[in-house]
């Protein structure tokens, strides 16, 4: 009797171990998706506004400068870096940081 107790915290203690790890994996994709979205829209509306950003590498969201219907982020491209605040339904405000 106590072997089949055994036996079955076995497979329901895999399936836990299991079911975290993938969790965590799917976590760790979804926030790798989401930063690259975030690169993928900054870069397009420094594009758009005629600014150069040649192999663009991150963009990083500045929290402490980020508002409702405001947010910032540190656009690192080959050569330049540009501070970008994108405000909905208006051109981004887009500076050259030093």
């Amino acid at each position: 009797m106590i072997s089949n107790l055994r036996s079955l915290r076995m497979p329901s203690l895999i399936t836990g171990v299991l079911t975290s790890v993938c969790s965590a994996g799917f976590m760790a994709t979804a926030t790798a998706q989401d930063q690259s979205a975030e690169l993928t829209i900054v870069v397009a509306q420094v594009r758009i506004q005629g600014f150069r950003c040649p192999n663009p590498s991150s963009a990083e969201r500045l929290a402490a400068e980020s508002a409702a219907n405001q947010a910032a982020y540190l656009l690192k491209c080959e050569g330049v870096t540009y501070k970008v605040v994108l405000m909905p339904h208006q051109a981004a405000r887009i500076t050259e940081a030093k």
